[in-house]
Order: C-alpha cells, then structure tokens, then sequence
C-alpha cells in the first residue's frame, strides 16, 4: 500500500506496470482447459458432474444440479430484511441505469429504398457468477438485469456451489433479477455447458460475467461457437479524488474490489498528498473491521497504488491511460 508520488525517481515504472497490467497469462492453463470443453462436448452431463466432484467437492446427479424453486424459497430465509431491501434497491437502480442505455429499433426511407436496423433480444442469455472465495450477488444483479432490460425471455445462471455449502445472497439476487434457470456447475466445465449444451443445460447464445482465469480461458477459446462479453482480469478500481473527498468513502470503495480477490488492484490517483496518506490509514483502519481481512491485506500490499500526481489534470490523463474497469471520480467539479 505504498504512496508514490510524480517526483520520486520509481514513479514511471510504477506507472509502467499499471499499463501492463493486463497482461495475464492465459496459456499456462491452455491444455487443461481445451481438454474439459472437449470433454464436455463429447460426453455432455456426465462430464460436467465428474468436474464438480472433482473441482466443488460435492456429487451431484443431472437431476440435482438444477436448483428448484423450493432451494429458491428456502433462501429467503437466509437472507435478512435489510439485505433483501438492499438487493431490491440495487435491481432498482441497476434496470433504470440499463434502461436508458438500451437500443432501439430504427429505419428510413431513401430514393424509395427502405434502410434501417433492426434490434433484437438474445433468446438464451448465460451469466456466470464466481462462487470459490466468496458470495458475488451483485455479479448476479449487473449481469443479468441488463439481460431482462434488452428483453430476454431465458437467463440461464451457472455458479459453483463448492461443498455443498448454500449461498442464498446469490439465489436470492437471482430471483429478484428474473433469472429463469440456477445451474450449480462452476468453472471451465459450466462455461463449456453453456457453449456447447447438453441434456441439463441449454445451449446459449452468449455468456458473460466474470471468473477466475479457467473461466477467462474458456471464453475465450468458445468465443465464436457463443459470443461473450470480454475476458476478464481480476478485479480493479482507479478513483481520482481532489481535496474535497472524503477519505473514509475513497478507502471504503477501494476495499469494495480489494475484498474480492488477491490480485485484485485498487488504485487512488490524486494531486493531494495529505488525502493519499489520510485514505493510507483510513484503509488500514477500515479493514481491521472486515471479515476478509487476508485477501484485502494481500492485494492492498501486493496490488494497491495510491499515486500523487502533479495535478488534478495529470491525474485524470493518467486515469484515461490506464483505462480501469471501475472509475470513481471523488471531486468537487
């Protein structure tokens, strides 16, 4: 969790790593994974079962891997009010942001040829929604509300359920959100299911949502048998904030992505040194009250940026080069 800022002589490099930071290798696991899609491929079902007691932990025959709406029901009880409040709330705001993005249909008429473009709904949408090291319903909400928003009649939901253990948050996120159908299948092998069918879970027509780097891998490599969204890399954040931010809010949103994975990379980037090394122990502070304290501490000592820039225009050059996927920006204008 170290403070860098523009005049020290390792700046540059620092920056340098950031920009590669995308750089993940995807070939390491390259043989692995091509032999569970084909494996899936040839033997549908069974190979799909023998993966999650291989990888879950947990048996399942083909009858029980699709989770019934009485597993649905049973997980409200799981999950207290507030937690169902804000579940809600988030589907609310979440549909109104998509709403507004969504595409419509449109033509003309031109020297008496019609021209146009005609926007339709996927008929099978997949999501896939990581489950290993922790529970993800808001990876439930923002991947399949703007499937329900463009109109999609069938959202098929694949998420590893490792040992057997129950995760209502996420069954709950999916029944808010209209997901039609739960698989408890995870990795390389649910993603494989989706892609190519099989007797229990359909063929869809695109898969998105994040994972882990066999399931990045094995978007990848399906790309074109199914579309995808992106391949994922582990989850990051850049906020540029100026004197007027908060420190206890900045630290908090930079711990919202620490707290998913190890590698996970939070970034401040400010003008303001006094604010960098306030939110320097705001985090300290903060994480000491939280129940993922050694994937925090991992990432923020091993991923964690908090970089002073010369200004606030330098910070927000420096945000459009390193192209994060979450970006917050903490200032007065």
């Amino acid at each position: 969790m170290k403070i860098c800022k523009y005049t020290d002589h390792d700046y540059q490099a620092v920056i340098d790593a950031l920009e590669n930071r995308s750089n993940m290798d995807l070939f390491t696991h390259d043989e692995t994974v091509r032999k569970i899609l084909k494996d899936v491929q040839e033997r549908g079902d069974s190979a799909v079962l023998e993966y999650t007691h291989r990888f879950d932990r947990i048996n399942l025959s083909a009858e029980q891997v699709r989770v019934t709406p009485e597993e649905i029901q049973q997980a409200y009880a799981g999950v207290s009010e507030k937690e169902l409040q804000a579940l809600k709330e988030a589907e609310k705001r979440i549909r109104l942001f998509h709403q507004r993005q969504k595409q419509e249909s449109w033509r003309y008429e031109e020297e008496g040829i019609t021209l146009g473009q005609m926007v339709r709904p996927l008929a099978i949408a997949g999501i896939y929604v990581p489950g290993g090291k922790a529970s993800y319903p808001s990876s439930v909400l923002m991947n399949a509300v703007p499937a329900k928003v463009a109109g999609v009649e069938r959202v098929v939901m694949c998420s590893p359920f490792p040992d057997g253990q129950t995760r209502p948050h996420v069954l709950v996120a999916a029944d808010i959100a209209g997901v039609t159908e739960i698989y408890k299948i995870g990795g390389a092998q649910a993603v494989a299911a989706m892609a190519f069918g099989t007797d229990t879970v359909p063929r869809v027509d695109k898969i998105v949502g994040p994972g882990n780097i066999f399931v990045a891998l094995a978007k990848r490599l399906v790309f074109g048998i199914v579309d995808i969204d992106m391949i994922a890399g582990p989850s990051e954040i850049l906020i540029v904030a100026d004197d007027s931010a908060n420190p206890a809010y900045v630290a908090a949103d930079l711990l919202s992505q620490a707290e998913h994975d190890e590698e996970a990379i939070p970034i401040l980037v400010t003008p303001e040194e006094e604010l960098a090394k306030a939110v320097q122990q705001e985090l300290e502070k903060q994480m000491k009250t939280l129940s993922r304290q050694t994937i925090m501490k991992a990432s923020l000592d091993s991923q964690c940026r908090l970089l002073v820039t010369e200004s606030l225009e330098s910070a927000v050059d420096l945000a459009n080069r390193l192209a994060p996927e979450h970006l917050e920006l903490a200032v007065a204008d």
